[in-house]
């Protein structure tokens, strides 16, 4: 197992806990987290049917995006899937991936997760667990030397407890997920058509295999399985509404925009090809290629085409922020969050550009953009790395030392943890509810040195 395991790309992407956004350089470590507002929304859309329909509330289960080329998919202990880049853009349809995520999903019924080893046994250790899976991926931070010390602390265990599931279970995982998929009204044409990608892959040795192969062995009974249920499902001629398929093109233009060459995505989504994906994918080409005048041409015109798309005015925004034009980025950030105020990582973009801005009277609401944000999603670095500054420009030094506890708990800094929990303890009224979270993470950072000491 040790030695199939080990030369998955997922390990890499396990093991390693940069924090980025999509158009972030190239990680050394290997595949990190990919965090976008758009993409995560996309992957709810697919999962929450499903999701109501195994019985879960779809924000208990996390779903989690890789940055790596192989096709793999895997859940991990605490109801979390995980699904590469590379299976997102393989994907014609988005009926496969919608097939792919039913049969995760028939994993955490079948209670199929990874074993993790002691060290995950106090779930409250929040940063533990984000060493392993990626539970802190975070968003626009650039510390290289995060996934590097990360991965070599956790690629032991990494190695040990990565999901390889049995026949016997993933035959179970394909029952359920063809009976959630008839309880949605879905095709399993999908599943059966991701599972006709990868048949071949079992005759090329192991070196070879993509990633899902390995972890998912297939057999001829499982794919006549999933063939005769759509032969007699009464639902296997239903396809997604337009309106998904058009999110799937754009979130499939969106990866290919930031992760390939811009010169291959150029030539992939042709001049003449005026689509509303080919068109997307040609401005991250160019803005990744340093062409911002012509990025900003074809994202114009995406907004004069949707106005109230508010992923069109993120990435308008993103161009602008990352060319240094902080005050032409803040409208579209602002926009962004106005159409959809509860989506925390544009509310978090916002604030970033409202704390570069380093104006005062946009400090408080940075912080109030952080908090929201925070109220949604508590297990990105780079919103608490913000919220410490702007809570120190705002003159709260107590909240800014408690946010910085944070930050350093979620990326397994635990000495630093503690230390700027003491000072928070010091600084805050006893027995607030500030001076009590910083006590409980004084408390945790400390048994995980301990154990790291052992």
């Amino acid at each position: 197992m040790r030695n199939a395991i080990s030369s998955l790309a997922a390990v890499r992407a396990v093991v390693a806990i940069l924090s980025l956004q999509l158009a972030l350089a190239p990680n050394p470590a290997g595949a990190a987290g990919i965090r976008d507002a758009e993409i995560e929304h996309t992957i709810r859309v697919y999962a929450s049917p499903l999701l109501r329909a195994a019985g879960f509330e779809p924000q208990d289960v996390g779903l989690h995006i890789l940055n790596d080329k192989a096709l793999n998919a895997f859940v991990a202990r605490g109801q979390r899937i995980f699904m590469t880049s590379g299976l997102l853009m393989s994907a014609d349809r988005p009926e496969q991936i919608v097939g792919v995520l039913a049969h995760e999903i028939g994993h955490i019924t079948g209670g199929h997760l990874a074993r993790l080893s002691g060290a995950l046994d106090d779930a409250r250790n929040q940063a533990l667990i984000g060493q392993i899976i990626g539970f802190a991926l975070g968003v626009l931070a650039k510390d290289g030397g995060v996934a590097a010390a990360t991965s070599a602390k956790g690629s032991d265990i990494a190695l040990k407890n990565l999901l390889k599931f049995s026949r016997t279970q993933e035959r179970s995982a394909d029952q359920v997920a063809v009976d959630l998929l008839d309880q949605t009204r879905s095709s399993a044409t999908g599943l059966l058509e991701f599972f006709e990608l990868l048949q071949d892959q079992e005759l090329l040795v192991r070196a070879r295999q993509d990633a899902y192969v390995v972890t998912h062995p297939l057999t001829q009974d499982r794919i006549a399985f999933v063939r005769k249920h759509v032969e007699n499902s009464r639902y296997s001629g239903n396809q997604l509404p337009s309106l998904v398929k058009a999110m799937h093109d754009r979130m499939v233009a969106k990866l290919k925009g930031f992760i390939n060459p811009p010169s291959q995505t150029l030539k992939e989504y042709a001049a003449d090809d005026s689509s509303v994906s080919a068109r997307y994918a040609r401005a991250m080409a160019f803005y990744r290629d340093s062409r911002m005048d012509e990025a900003l041409e074809l994202m114009d015109g995406l907004i004069s085409q949707a106005p109230d798309d508010p992923y069109f005015h993120e990435l308008r925004g993103q161009i602008l922020f990352e060319n240094g034009k902080l005050t032409e980025a803040l409208p579209d950030y602002e926009r962004a969050v106005n159409l959809r105020p509860q989506q925390p990582l544009l509310r978090v973009g916002l604030a970033h550009v409202q704390i570069e801005l380093n104006r005062p009277d946009l400090i408080k609401s940075a912080v109030g953009n952080l908090e929201q944000a925070l109220r949604y999603d508590r297990f990105m670095p780079l919103s608490w790395q913000l919220a410490a500054t702007a809570y120190g420009r705002n003159g709260q030094l107590g909240i800014s030392s408690l946010a910085l506890a944070e930050y350093h708990l979620l990326l397994g800094r635990f000495l630093d943890a503690r230390g700027q929990a003491s000072k928070a303890m010091r600084i805050l009224p006893e027995n607030s509810p500030g001076w009590l979270r910083a006590q409980d993470i004084e408390a945790t950072a400390k048994r995980a040195r301990d154990r790291q000491r052992r």
